[in-house]
């Protein structure tokens, strides 16, 4: 519901500078109504679960900044709900196998937006 009102353009503008700066390696991006799937490499140095926490925490309060209005429509004001997912892969294999199912999801009419960063 509330990631339609924040275009892909400025989210891809937004995980590109968190890449930059904590070294993310951002390859694909998919959209939904309510939560957006990303397919990310980083160093070893960070775990899974801080990788997800900086791009949560960066990015709704990057979103918040841009579109204050969001927040107005959030119960207790949190863009991100406490949950998530996370796949891991190696140099072995998997990596297409993620790709392809972030590009599968949300496959119902203009719900899915997936961009890839070049």
């Amino acid at each position: 519901m509330f990631m339609k009102n924040v275009p892909i353009n400025y989210l891809k503008n937004v995980l590109f500078e968190i890449g930059e700066r904590y070294h993310f390696e951002f390859d694909a991006i998919g959209i939904e109504p309510e939560h957006f799937h990303v397919v990310v490499g980083a160093s070893p140095k960070n775990s899974p679960s801080s990788i997800m926490q900086i791009i949560k925490s960066i990015s709704a309060r990057m979103i918040f900044k841009e579109f204050p209005e969001i927040r107005k429509q959030l119960w207790g004001g949190q863009f991100w709900h406490d949950g998530g997912h996370i796949d891991t892969v190696s140099e072995y294999g998997g990596l297409d196998v993620i790709k392809k199912y972030v590009e599968e999801q949300g496959r119902m009419k203009d719900q899915l937006k997936l961009d890839q960063f070049l």
